[in-house]
């Protein structure tokens, strides 16, 4: 804000003019939709984060979700720091994670599904990870808004929208952001940025557990 006169300033809240709000497209799909796809509905949505984190060739990361999907979950996922290090490449764990969702999905009769990352350093890498993605088939993908821009993010969400793909949002670095009391940004603030520039479902912490 660049003020010498304010030591800290925090933005708690905005209201959004509905006339300002229809300016944007919004979600890609949303909840509906969501179960529509999945073909799943009168209960919550069951995934987890693959672990660890970093370190798996993307073969054995394949078979870790393999593993999770075959034993009952909805969706994997990909962690936010999950990119293309040298040790897995985008494109080989998109390959073998596609080959794990059709596994589990014709041995359980269920649809499945994986969240992956598609963040890039550059918006045209992001939409060619997103294109490979829906080339494969698969139903979502994921994306740091934060560390990826609004900009960005928006592009992306127009994709998905046109090419039915859903879009789950990681909230990388929001904690620079938001976890100072008396400086920063309202989560809340963040969430309704996000709403407006597109994402069917956030990041978000948890009631116990580790995050906030």
């Amino acid at each position: 804000f660049g003020f010498k006169a304010l030591r800290s300033l925090r933005l708690e809240d905005l209201r959004i003019p509905v006339a300002y709000c229809k300016t944007f497209q919004g979600a890609p799909h949303g909840i509906q939709v969501e179960r529509d796809k999945l073909n799943k509905y009168g209960r919550g949505l069951l995934g987890c984060t693959i672990k660890p984190k970093l370190g798996l060739s993307a073969k054995n990361y394949g078979r870790a979700c393999y593993e999770c999907l075959r034993g009952g979950l909805d969706f994997t996922k990909d962690d936010e720091n999950v990119n293309s290090q040298a040790f897995m490449r985008w494109r080989d764990r998109f390959l073998f994670v596609s080959e794990a969702i059709y596994k589990s999905q014709a041995e359980t009769g269920e649809i499945k599904g994986h969240y992956l990352n598609v963040t890039a350093g550059t918006c045209e890498e992001m939409m060619k990870r997103a294109e490979c993605a829906a080339g494969f088939g698969v139903p979502i993908v994921m994306h740091d808004y934060l560390t990826g821009g609004f900009t960005a993010n928006t592009s992306l969400s127009i994709y998905c929208r046109d090419n039915g793909l859903l879009l789950h949002i990681h909230r990388a670095m929001h904690a620079v952001i938001d976890r100072q009391r008396n400086h920063g940004m309202h989560f809340r603030v963040l969430a309704k940025a996000l709403r407006m520039s597109g994402g069917d479902h956030l990041h978000s912490g948890t009631v116990v557990g580790k995050l906030e």
